[in-house]
């Protein structure tokens, strides 16, 4: 087969960067609206939807998902190797019921469970560092000066 930068088929180097051009485009049109951290007026509006749900302080909900991958190199099986069988990587993801995916973090071995990826995640450092909106928030008679997030299983 044809070799394009001396290691990949030419065939596999084009749908590579389709890919890349896709997700380029997916940010250029999207970007703005659904792929960024909410900011003072959103985390009110989050605040407010989310306690007529009847979760006062509630951001968002976060979760783990393990992405399977097939071409995981040989060295790296150990630590990617997930759950259940092959290897995978984990995507953190914060999203809201209106497709706004507001926080992703692709990157962590399948080998961790989601407390240990939570615990390197970006947005549990801006929140340790103040980087986010204030939120403040009472439930049952206390009050809080910071949201939280929806988990399951953690």
């Amino acid at each position: 087969a044809d070799l394009v930068d001396d290691h990949l088929p030419m065939g596999e180097s084009q749908a590579i960067m389709c890919v890349k051009r896709f997700a380029v485009g997916i940010v250029q049109v999207f970007g703005q609206e659904y792929l960024r951290s909410p900011n003072a007026e959103d985390a009110t509006r989050l605040l407010e939807m989310n306690k007529a749900r009847g979760f006062p302080g509630m951001l968002g909900s976060i979760d783990c998902m393990h992405w399977s991958w097939k071409n995981c190199p040989k060295a790296w099986h150990g630590q990617f190797h997930g759950q259940k069988k092959g290897s995978t990587i984990i995507l953190e993801a914060v999203a809201y019921q209106e497709t706004w995916i507001w926080h992703a973090f692709f990157e962590m071995p399948g080998s961790l469970n989601d407390i240990n990826v939570v615990n390197r995640s970006p947005l549990m450092n801006k929140i340790a560092n103040g980087d986010l909106p204030p939120v403040q928030f009472v439930a049952n008679g206390r009050t809080y000066n910071y949201g939280y997030y929806l988990a399951d299983g953690i």
